[in-house]
């Protein structure tokens, strides 16, 4: 009882220094992000003023482009202005969207509702396809379908997403008619007005481009961990005793490989992030990364930087997700390391 107890404490100690040490490292990306990034967003050649006013600039007076400026804080130096938005960002306040008019944490939290469903859907997709797709590769090295698999994860591997829904686009949604051709929902309709089959109509085709990127790479490394397991000395045994293949596979493939697939499957959140910023461009999907394009190129400085904040924070969740689930379901991960 004693032992186990004191086993419960030192694992519930380990665990709060592995949060603080990652709080720790996230607090020191965040100031070193947002510095980095409110540094090159002033070196924009757009001007905010006029990216606010779009086609009116030329009908405003210099009085009024003033006034414009002095609301939005731009008229004054730009250090001046990096850490008035620094002390409202650490109260929690990421400023007003130029683009939108409201809180920019309103904006990010309404789109990412949207982008959130198609990258959940691309995630789980690419995941359980590409371990499934991995794992037969592996098992069948060399065989017809081992190399056929191959040659569409490394095609997919090497093919930009943009390209890859242009042409599922052209394909299905063109020339089939089988799938909306842009939005998150039936044109002319509100969300409060959408059906969830009508939701998932249009939700289909951005998530199967997107987790076709993603796929791909859970191939390609689960193959790699499957082949190495089925060389492995204990296959080998396994295989002199009259196992098959397939039950080589199931029986000690598996649980060596899925360790590995997890991980990598909660690394791969930063490129699926990124990935969703061309898939929402080709499919005119109303998400965050579509998002951020337009507050590029409309100058939108708070939210564009409150988008590379949020980024940040959620890509760095999912590495700190992969990094726990390693280190709590391998013991050797912290014998070796004296830590989580």
């Amino acid at each position: 009882m004693d032992l186990r107890i004191s086993n419960y404490d030192i694992m519930k100690n380990t665990l709060i220094l592995f949060f603080l040490r990652k709080a720790l490292r996230l607090i020191l990306l965040i100031a070193a992000v947002a510095t980095f990034s409110y540094v090159l967003v002033s070196f924009s050649p757009i001007d905010p003023v006029d990216a606010y006013l779009g086609t009116a600039m030329l009908k405003v007076s210099p009085e009024q482009r003033d006034i414009i400026a002095q609301r939005w804080g731009l008229n004054q130096p730009p250090v001046e202005r990096f850490f008035n938005w620094g002390a409202r960002l650490i109260q929690g306040d990421f400023g007003i969207s130029t683009i939108f008019n409201e809180p920019v944490l309103s904006v990010i939290g309404k789109r990412f509702v949207t982008s959130f469903w198609l990258m959940f859907l691309a995630w789980t997709l690419s995941g359980v396809l590409g371990f499934v797709l991995g794992v037969v590769s592996g098992t069948f090295e060399n065989s017809v379908l081992d190399k056929s698999i191959g040659l569409y994860a490394y095609t997919m591997a090497s093919t930009p997403t943009f390209w890859v829904g242009m042409v599922l686009l052209t394909v299905f949604s063109i020339q089939l008619g089988w799938t909306p051709v842009c939005c998150a929902w039936p044109v002319g309709l509100s969300p409060d007005q959408t059906t969830f089959v009508q939701r998932v109509h249009h939700l289909l085709l951005p998530a199967f481009t997107l987790s076709l990127i993603g796929i791909a790479q859970i191939t390609l490394h689960t193959r790699e961990k499957t082949i190495e397991v089925m060389n492995s000395d204990y296959a080998v045994f396994a295989r002199a005793q009259g196992e098959s293949e397939l039950g080589i596979a199931f029986r000690h493939a598996l649980r060596n490989v899925l360790l590995p697939a997890v991980t990598l499957q909660f690394a791969s959140i930063g490129e699926l992030f990124g990935g969703a910023v061309l898939a929402e461009q080709v499919f005119s999907y109303p998400g965050l990364g579509r998002t951020t394009v337009e507050a590029g190129y409309r100058g939108d400085v708070p939210l564009l930087l409150g988008i590379v904040l949020f980024s940040t924070t959620f890509v760095f969740i999912g590495n700190t997700m992969a990094d726990l689930i390693y280190q709590v379901v391998d013991p050797r991960i912290r014998k070796k390391g004296g830590s989580l």
